[in-house]
């Protein structure tokens, strides 16, 4: 028991220090980046709502994805330990017309993107949305009208950043978005600097709550430094980019989830014999620890215990970015009147296009859960044999659980087609 408890602490303490680890982030970028040190700002806002992460940089102005491709920015990419990598392209770039984008741009931010997830498989690429700016692109838009004001060229710069995200499975971090929203509503917040191009300070706070927002999925009220913003427009911006990007992270969120999250189920069969049902997401492996000294590996497996007692099973489920645990007392009695009425419980047809029908239910619970764990239907049924219609459930594998008060007797997998 002694050596149960040591690995139990292990994986207990493993757990904890890779949660309290702090996030390492990689901002690539040029002068927009640069200005007003974003990537400190953007710590300093973390610290104040409690979240930590460090980073590095590599802003030279005017830079271009296609420079970053082969400058330090891949040496640092090719570093490797990022947990979120931060692309931003050159200001105007993404504005051109499609043909030019397509040629200069596209391309090297799939190899920066590529490369990040090569190097780094745990991490999240993440494109930086700047802004148009604030009278448009006079340079270009003698050649390229659609630049030759801040709406046209605004425009441009959104879709082409949301395109870089699908293609590329990369969030986006909607600067210019959020930007969008204070220009309109907030007109007063001056958000350039006196070039017309580079942010503020507040136009540079507004990035740091966005980036902030969208790192650590976190509301942005949370923040509690305002960087020498003065505070009345510090809580607009921070209200605006909940607005955009908090109240609505799936949009800008891209890169799929790779966190654990560990749980499962168990049924008590006879003679000792445990089923154990794996409801675990996004892991790919398993350990587990019975708590009488025996351990397996499988998905979902069957322990047989050799005598009565209290068991307490730890699940390590994990994938290689992420670890997570979780336990449940297993409690054996010489008790056999639910084993013996759980034998007699018949579910059918399986699989099964609509209804399923059980025998020997009455005044039962009857729930119904999906391979996640969540449950989706809940009944008592109401007759010896009874149907059960699963008609509204969309097609997959689901566990009809069955329960005699607060005990479940019976745990059986139903496929709906």
């Amino acid at each position: 028991m002694k050596k149960i408890i040591l690995i139990f602490l292990f994986i207990l303490t493993f757990t904890i220090s890779a949660q309290d680890k702090p996030l390492r982030v990689l901002f690539i970028g040029n002068s927009y980046t640069a200005v007003n040190n974003l990537p400190q700002m953007v710590s300093d806002v973390a610290t104040s709502a409690g979240e930590a992460f460090i980073f590095e940089s590599n802003t030279p102005g005017g830079c271009t994805f296609q420079q970053h491709c082969s400058n330090t920015s891949m040496t640092l990419i090719c570093k490797g330990g990022w947990d979120v990598v931060v692309l931003q392209e050159q200001s105007q770039i993404p504005s051109f017309p499609i043909n030019q984008v397509q040629s200069i741009c596209f391309p090297f931010a799939a190899q920066l993107v590529d490369s990040i997830y090569s190097i780094n498989p745990c991490a999240r690429a993440m494109f930086y949305m700047t802004w148009g700016r604030e009278n448009g692109d006079s340079e270009n838009c003698p050649h390229w009208p659609p630049v030759c004001t801040y709406e046209g060229m605004d425009s441009l710069l959104y879709e082409r950043y949301m395109t870089m995200g699908e293609e590329n499975q990369a969030d986006v971090a909607p600067v210019g978005a959020v930007w969008h929203h204070i220009r309109e509503y907030f007109p007063e917040i001056e958000l350039y600097s006196g070039d017309g191009s580079h942010p503020s300070l507040s136009g540079s706070y507004a990035a740091a709550c966005t980036f902030f927002s969208l790192i650590f999925q976190q509301d942005p009220t949370l923040i509690t430094n305002n960087l020498n913003v003065p505070d009345e427009k510090a809580e607009v911006i921070k209200n605006a980019v909940k607005t955009v990007v908090y109240d609505s992270l799936s949009k800008w969120m891209k890169v799929e989830s790779q966190t654990v999250t560990a749980q499962f189920d168990f049924l008590i069969q006879e003679n000792k014999t445990v089923d154990f049902h794996n409801f675990s997401v996004n892991a790919t492996e398993f350990e587990w620890d019975f708590g009488d000294g025996f351990y397996a590996t499988s998905e979902n497996p069957i322990h047989q215990y050799a005598g009565w007692g209290d068991y307490q099973v730890v699940l390590k489920a994990s994938n290689i970015c992420s670890v997570d645990t979780f336990s449940q007392i297993v409690t054996l009695s010489n008790v056999s009147l639910n084993e013996k009425q759980a034998a007699k419980i018949k579910i059918f047809p399986n699989p099964t296009n609509d209804q399923i029908t059980l025998t020997e239910v009455n005044s039962y619970k009857l729930e119904v859960c999906n391979f996640e764990g969540k449950s989706v239907l809940q009944t008592i049924a109401t007759a010896n044999t009874f149907s059960l219609d699963l008609s509204s459930l969309i097609t997959g594998v689901y566990v009809i659980k069955i329960w005699k008060k607060e005990k479940m007797i019976k745990m059986q997998k139903v496929i709906k087609r």
